[in-house]
């Protein structure tokens, strides 16, 4: 038997091997400059993404050294709203690729001083970094950069305001196409506060493309006009919606906003649309659970549920938020060459 060393040595060789593989969606991702939302992501691009991280996965969870695909590159995390997992999973997955990362402190930096997002990022391409992972308050404040700064950077979209989380949207997909491969004809449920939410509007553009049959639930003040768009079913309460899914992803009931008076209370809210394991029993056999996070615990979910090993994936979607980030990191970064 291989020692560790040898052992690892393999590892290392046999994950940088696999990157070398083909897929239709390689180039088109390769000639992508920025990643804003996944409304215009084609199904070739996210296939080829999943793969990629399912091998980045590999090499997560090995002991081996980080890649070194990403060396010389420089990744800064600009975040203008709080983050724990968002920006320490981009961290982390920056690193174990091997590039450097700068995490710019707003509350300390110019911004605080009146700069602007654009010139913010203007002065962080003239210190050559490479792509810059941006939260914003404001929807469409990614998009914006990226047309003012062109292909000076990449840009990366860690949310914007209400609009958009494609990384968010892409580890939830994977975390479910890991327990369930293909999710043509799959049932899913986007329940509780809708009209805020922009991981719920990335996952509808996400999940409409491959069949799924997805539904979405909340208080009517809480669902805006017009989802059927979407090419989703709309309800107004949490029991339709869920019946005979296979996936519940539950929002974060986002209490910082209810003092405009859109629920009558949070008490109301927990009796019609919190989801325990009374009603889960509406759903499928196997019905698995999601949530963002982070997690108003007994308010729009359970305590019990949110720690049941069996029916609650928000664990796994932590743990698949780095590799799902590296794979984003090192089809944009990265030319067609080989892993070394």
């Amino acid at each position: 038997m291989p020692n560790r060393s040898t052992q690892s040595t393999t590892e290392q060789n046999t994950i940088g091997n696999l990157f070398e593989f083909d897929h239709d969606g390689l180039p088109l991702f390769r000639r992508r400059r920025h990643l804003i939302d996944t409304q215009d992501l084609l199904k070739e691009e996210v296939d080829c993404l999943m793969e990629v991280a399912a091998l980045c996965k590999k090499n997560h969870q090995s002991e081996v050294e980080p890649l070194a695909v990403l060396s010389g590159k420089t990744i800064a995390n600009i975040f203008y709203e709080n983050s724990t997992r968002t920006r320490s999973s981009f961290e982390m997955a920056a690193r174990r690729l091997g590039a450097s990362v700068l995490n710019l402190d707003t509350k300390v930096s110019s911004v605080a001083k009146g700069e602007t997002i654009t010139d913010t990022a203007r002065q962080l391409v003239s210190m050559r970094v490479d792509a810059i992972v941006q939260r914003h308050s404001a929807s469409g404040a990614a998009a914006h950069v990226a047309t003012e700064l062109g292909d000076k950077v990449q840009i990366i979209n860690a949310g914007d305001g209400w609009h958009a989380h494609p990384t968010q949207a892409l580890l939830d997909f994977f975390t479910m196409t890991e327990i369930r491969g293909s999710l043509s004809g799959a049932r899913v449920a986007i329940v509780g506060d809708i009209l805020h939410s922009r991981v719920a509007r990335s996952n509808m553009w996400l999940l409409t493309k491959y069949g799924v049959d997805l539904n979405v639930a909340g208080p009517p003040t809480l669902v805006p006009a017009g989802l059927e768009s979407f090419g989703v079913t709309v309800h107004n309460r949490l029991e339709p919606a869920i019946e005979g899914c296979d996936f519940i992803m539950v929002l974060r009931l986002q209490m910082e906003r209810q003092k405009q008076g859109l629920i009558p209370s949070v008490g109301e809210y927990k009796k019609l649309f919190r989801l325990d394991h009374a009603r889960l029993q509406l759903a499928a056999p196997g019905v698995r659970i999601l949530h963002p996070g982070p997690v108003n615990r007994g308010i729009e979910i359970t305590d019990a549920l949110v720690d049941d090993e069996s029916k609650s994936l928000i664990d796994a979607q932590v743990a698949n938020g780095v590799a799902v980030r590296m794979a984003v990191l090192y089809l944009l970064l990265t030319g067609k060459e080989s892993v070394q």
